[in-house]
């Protein structure tokens, strides 16, 4: 049952590097307020994980975020948009439409977990690949949910629930900010396990159906299990609901610390001009016949082409080949204006961003090629 799958290498890694440097992780400047999802899990009709005493699993869960969202809000710069505030069914796909249209900073869906034996602790998810069989069995109690949703075969037609690599497919538009969603996850991690005292149960990957409709940093945490007589005591009490919120909210505003400080820092001393002025210096190098875009991302998911599922970023198209759907940011003939959108680009998130170039019925050509 233990550590299913290990990060700890990553994670050193990882956190070092953000210590030296932070544009690697950083989204956007926080001029507007930090916004940040709270997702209970479960509601109305769905009870989720079964409980042989206490509250379900629903209730649980909803109670957590409303502690948690509570705290975040005592901060000025951090709003709080929550998938639901009372006992309602709300569909997976709906939860990450909330974040998606709120153009959110993180998305954090909030559970309890449950075993047929004592296991105890908690363990926090990014979206990934399933590694092992009991990582694909916690999705697939989490994805169940979609059996109760009106024309489900339709909704979520892309998926089998047997399958790790259908589930979320092998290229996905959440990829472009795992980094951030693992950072986040190790935080809270760290919480329950330094602050709280709990039984750590690591970062891990699977692949949940409401992570999977998200396009911002986003984690699932399994709180506790609600099957251990223990922690189902602890999970049902006030206290340790609050002791729970108040820990994942001192991860939060420590992510937004460190990873939107820099930038922050940079916009304050730049006084939000001197980028563009220093840009503007730059004579334009204009490339007859050939279209340059910034490719965002790939995908086997068809995105709608709005501003909120790319992190705010207009002129957005998308090419599908092979049955890959690729996403592009910007289209002109200017090399100098499609480097303006690279940084543009990065400064959202999308760090993986690339310059790719067009000849005419949007052949690609290699921008090398285009640039000699």
């Amino acid at each position: 049952m233990r550590n299913y799958i290990s990060f700890s290498i990553y994670l050193t890694l990882l956190l070092s590097f953000v210590n030296v440097n932070a544009t690697s992780l950083t989204q956007t400047p926080s001029k507007k307020k930090f916004k940040v999802v709270l997702d209970a899990g479960h509601g109305g009709k769905d009870h989720g994980k079964p409980s042989k005493a206490g509250s379900p699993e629903k209730d649980i869960a909803l109670k957590i975020v409303l502690a948690l969202g509570k705290e975040l809000e005592k901060s000025k710069d951090i709003e709080v948009i929550y998938t639901r505030k009372t006992d309602v069914f709300i569909e997976l796909y709906e939860r990450g439409k909330i974040a998606n249209k709120a153009e959110a900073d993180l998305f954090i869906s909030v559970h309890c977990n449950a075993h047929n034996s004592q296991a105890f602790g908690s363990e926090t998810y990014v979206l990934g690949l399933h590694r092992n069989g009991t990582n694909l069995n916690v999705a697939k109690a989490e994805n169940a949910v979609v059996f109760l949703e009106e024309n489900y075969e339709e909704t979520y037609a892309q998926y089998d629930l047997n399958s790790p690599e259908s589930v979320i497919g092998l290229e996905l538009m959440q990829e472009e900010f795992l980094d951030q969603s693992v950072f986040l996850a190790s935080l809270v991690q760290d919480n329950f396990r330094k602050k709280l005292k709990r039984k750590d149960r690591s970062v891990k990957q699977a692949g949940f159906i409401v992570l999977h409709q998200t396009v911002m940093p986003s984690i699932l945490v399994e709180t506790g299990f609600i099957t251990n007589t223990n922690e189902r005591k602890y999970l049902n009490s006030s206290k340790g609901q609050q002791a729970i919120a108040n820990s994942m909210a001192s991860a939060v505003k420590e992510y937004k610390g460190k990873v939107f400080s820099y930038l922050d820092n940079e916009v304050i001393a730049n006084g939000g001009e001197v980028v563009e002025e220093v840009k503007s210096n730059i004579p334009d190098k204009i490339v007859e016949g050939v279209t340059f875009k910034v490719q965002l991302a790939a995908s086997k998911r068809k995105l709608e082409l709005k501003s909120y599922n790319f992190k705010g970023l207009k002129e957005v198209s998308r090419l599908k080949k092979k049955g890959i759907f690729k996403y592009f940011y910007g289209a002109t003939s200017n090399y100098t204006e499609i480097q303006r959108k690279l940084e543009e680009a990065k400064a959202k998130g999308y760090s993986t961003a690339f310059i790719v170039s067009f000849e005419k019925n949007n052949i690609q050509v290699p921008l090398k090629q285009v640039l000699n």
